[in-house]
């Protein structure tokens, strides 16, 4: 055994008990990851029919698809044996639910604007199920006008995305956001679109920023916080599993993507504050990330070196753009916005200020002082948190937890003010 517990032997587990998946694989390296996408889907007690694109079956052959899934492999429109009883209508209405993966801007073109040449892009024009669809491509083509466009629309039209996430590609020395979500990160995302339970937060859109920023000052050094981006992933993660449409705006960070959230990746306070606003208007708004207060008057655009003799040189610092208070007092304002604080001492008392000067609903303050008793090194990087949420109504102390924890309670919170 690999150490992976295989879910459902003994009849618990079984999320997708029932459940029937119709799983198109498009043309790209990502391809293989399908393989332990169906095992994954089986597992977990769903059934998996497959559609392949011509360019899916140069990665991997329907012989193998067909082995895992159990099940006939799809691959020809004009087929006399499937089309015989209109196979690609059937298909498009059987399954409870439609995966695309890999999604190449290819298939997104052609979703995004009707087109039906072929058995798969005919399928997903005449379902009238859910789809979700995990992108996967070169990251030039991911960041390409014409495919941000395809997405948009796509999105518009109540398509779910899962990814892509950001890392190395294929084509040597190519990195960035185009890396096809993991198996087991599809499946989760395929469960909660599925899930039977009633979702609090369905239909509301919430923006969450995460991580710190990152402050040029020449080409090799920058100005930056120590946050990890574990707590504001974990929100997103905790809203998105109550329904939220989620638009994660991340500094940068090394920890994955979270499952059902769309991710934007930036870097500098100013870009994190115009993808903010870009995503307005929403329902709410999490602003978790540790954006740096200061930059520099002007980047370096050479290394600054050490001279002999002479000190190290002035810096120039310039405030950085406060995303929370733009946001609180912008026109287009979400409902309920929520703000974090990091603070070394005087914690609540800071927290009520930030409150009303930022005119925000809450301000969940922490202690990330050597002293706050979670950790030698304070909180930031760990993975345990002591908050206080503050608000109008008083201060909630909240136990010691894990930041999934924090997290999943917070969601709840925000899904109790949303609904009222």
């Amino acid at each position: 055994m690999d150490g992976t517990q295989l879910i459902g032997t003994k009849g618990d587990g079984m999320t997708l008990s029932e459940k029937r998946i119709l799983l198109i694989i498009g043309g790209g390296i990502a391809a293989y990851k399908c393989l332990d996408l169906i095992r994954r889907l089986r597992e977990r007690g769903a059934s998996v029919r497959c559609v392949m694109t011509e360019g899916a079956q140069q990665f991997i052959t329907p012989l193998a698809v067909g082995a895992l899934s159990a099940d006939h492999v799809f691959t020809e429109l004009f087929d006399r044996q499937d089309e015989h009883d209109v196979g690609h209508i059937r298909l498009s209405r059987e399954a409870d639910l439609i995966v695309v993966a890999p999604a190449t801007a290819n298939l997104m073109a052609k979703m995004a604007n009707g087109l039906a040449d072929d058995l798969a892009s005919t399928v997903l024009l005449a379902t009238n199920k859910r789809v979700l669809i995990a992108p996967a491509m070169n990251p030039r083509m991911w960041s390409h006008a014409a495919t941000q466009r395809n997405r948009a629309t796509l999105e518009r039209d109540g398509i779910a995305f899962i990814g892509p996430a950001r890392g190395e590609m294929a084509e040597s020395g190519e990195a960035g956001d185009g890396r096809m979500a993991e198996p087991l990160e599809i499946v989760t995302a395929i469960e909660q679109l599925l899930t039977d339970t009633p979702k609090p937060l369905a239909g509301k859109k919430i923006i969450v920023t995460s991580g710190p920023t990152h402050e040029p000052i020449d080409p090799v050094r920058y100005i930056a916080n120590r946050s990890s981006g574990k707590q504001g992933h974990a929100i997103a993660a905790a809203l998105a599993r109550l329904g939220a449409q989620v638009h994660l705006v991340s500094g940068p960070v090394t920890i994955p993507d979270p499952a059902g959230v769309h991710v934007e990746h930036v870097e500098t306070a100013r870009q994190m504050k115009a993808a903010v606003e870009a995503a307005l208007p929403a329902d709410a708004g999490v602003f978790v990330a540790a954006v740096a207060d200061w930059r520099t008057d002007g980047e370096s655009g050479q290394k600054i070196k050490k001279e002999e003799g002479k000190g190290p040189p002035a810096l120039q610092m310039v405030e950085n753009p406060d995303i929370l208070a733009t946001i609180g007092h912008h026109a287009q304002r979400p409902r309920l916005v929520v703000g974090f604080a990091a603070e070394t001492q005087n914690v609540v008392e800071n927290a009520r200020r930030k409150l009303a000067k930022k005119r925000a609903n809450l301000i969940v303050a922490n202690d990330v002082s050597h002293d706050s008793g979670i950790n030698a090194a304070g909180v930031m990087g760990g993975d345990r948190n002591v908050v206080r949420v503050v608000s109008a109504d008083g201060v909630d102390e909240w136990p010691e937890m894990s930041k999934d924890e924090v997290a999943a309670r917070l969601a709840d919170v925000i899904a109790t003010r949303l609904g009222n």
